[in-house]
């Protein structure tokens, strides 16, 4: 019993109290708006985010209590393997979950379960993890062609079968973490501006094969007013939604567009709480999460530089600022609408659970930075001092 308690103080001393304390603030909004539209929701909704929260923190702490170094300089390449492996499944036995008019394939049914996951959500975890090391291992000669090439093969591989299942949204959030870890690990702007040349020469070749639903998003979304009651329609709704909100909201139980607002529990939730807590309830979420970026790249700046835990930051910090970006422009009518989900907010089991794991990956992280171990050392000789000193 002792060894286990010693085993929970250990994970506990393991969390980063800002992180925690955001992602918790962002979890209670994310329930208390879907129990106020429990009504148009469903309990099953209800009942799965209360569930996934809870399951989120018991696995925010299981990670955050195991070396991140030893899980990933031992199981990297089976990570790579795996995830793989799960898109290829995913692309030949995967549905379009609830979404059928999307044709995309991202889900997959656990068999003799009924649920269903989108495990291209849970491979953001392994692929930090995987390109992080791989980055780390080649830093040296990272400018290399050869290197930046297999830099490519690495990444253009699970973003590749993201592409083909139709999930455009989700390619578009790797992409920026791809960006961002190349970024902060050295690769010289040569590189970046002759990917840019080669996207705007291929440009042609890629639209012709976006099916016409994305092509349509695109195109009205930019402009919704174009298509008002076709693919128009979401993205105003969203924007009526939160103006209808006002300083101080509608009440939890109150509002209405939300009720007729396709997807208001998971792309569009941002508009719901805009809607039941106003102005002030949407800007608190913002600040929210502005908190909890600012506070990824702070221990992005302060990990190890012996090791890749940097850089697992900056991926996941990448990830949540586009994901915040582009789900928030959408609800506002000012981005295309593709499918990205809110951090932590969004219902939805696959998003919300592994998000709570990439932040016990940011607890790993900060628990085994330099800052971190210095000032643990420096209590450990204290405490140390003070018992020599009574005995």
């Amino acid at each position: 019993m002792q060894k286990v308690w010693s085993i929970i103080k250990e994970a506990v001393r393991n969390i980063d109290p800002v992180l925690f304390g955001c992602a918790t603030l962002l979890s209670i909004i994310s329930i208390v708006t879907v129990w106020g539209a429990v009504d148009n929701f469903g309990m099953s909704k209800l009942k799965m985010q209360i569930a996934i929260f809870i399951v989120g923190i018991f696995v925010t702490f299981v990670i955050a209590f195991v070396d991140y170094r030893v899980i990933v300089d031992k199981l990297w390449i089976y990570m790579l393997i795996g995830s793989v492996l799960l898109l290829v499944i995913t692309l030949i036995w995967g549905s379009s979950g609830e979404s059928r008019e999307t044709a995309n394939k991202s889900w997959l049914e656990i068999p003799g379960t009924g649920f269903m996951i989108q495990p291209s959500e849970f491979i953001k975890f392994t692929f930090v993890c995987t390109f992080s090391k791989h980055l780390f291992t080649v830093q040296d000669h990272i400018n290399r062609p050869l290197t930046v090439l297999l830099l490519a093969g690495h990444a253009g591989l699970i973003v590749g079968f993201i592409l083909l299942s139709g999930d455009l949204g989700v390619a578009i959030i790797y992409l920026a973490i791809i960006a961002l870890m190349l970024f902060c690990a050295g690769l010289h702007p040569g590189y970046f501006l002759g990917a840019a040349i080669l996207v705007v020469l291929l440009s042609p070749y890629l639209w012709e094969h976006l099916s016409e639903y994305q092509q349509q998003r695109i195109v009205v979304g930019f402009n919704p007013e174009m298509d008002p009651l076709g693919y128009g329609m979401q993205p105003l709704l969203s924007r009526d939604a939160i103006g209808a909100g006002g300083l101080i909201g509608n009440g939890v139980f109150g509002g209405y567009y939300y009720e007729i607002l396709p997807a208001s529990h998971t792309d569009f939730i941002y508009a719901t709480v805009c809607e039941k807590f106003g102005f002030l309830g949407g800007a608190l979420v913002i600040i929210i999460f502005m908190v909890m970026v600012v506070r990824v790249f702070m221990i992005a700046r302060t990990a190890s530089r012996s090791d890749y835990g940097g850089l697992i930051c900056v991926g996941i910090g990448a990830m949540l600022v586009a994901q915040i970006l582009l789900n928030i422009g959408m609800c506002f009518a000012m981005l295309p609408v593709i499918g990205i989900t809110l951090p932590l907010l969004s219902c939805g089991g696959s998003s919300m659970l592994a998000t709570f794991m990439m932040l016990g990956l940011l607890h790993n992280v900060y628990a085994h930075s330099d800052a971190v171990r210095t000032t643990r050392e420096r209590h450990e000789t204290f405490d140390l001092d003070i018992s020599l000193y009574n005995s």
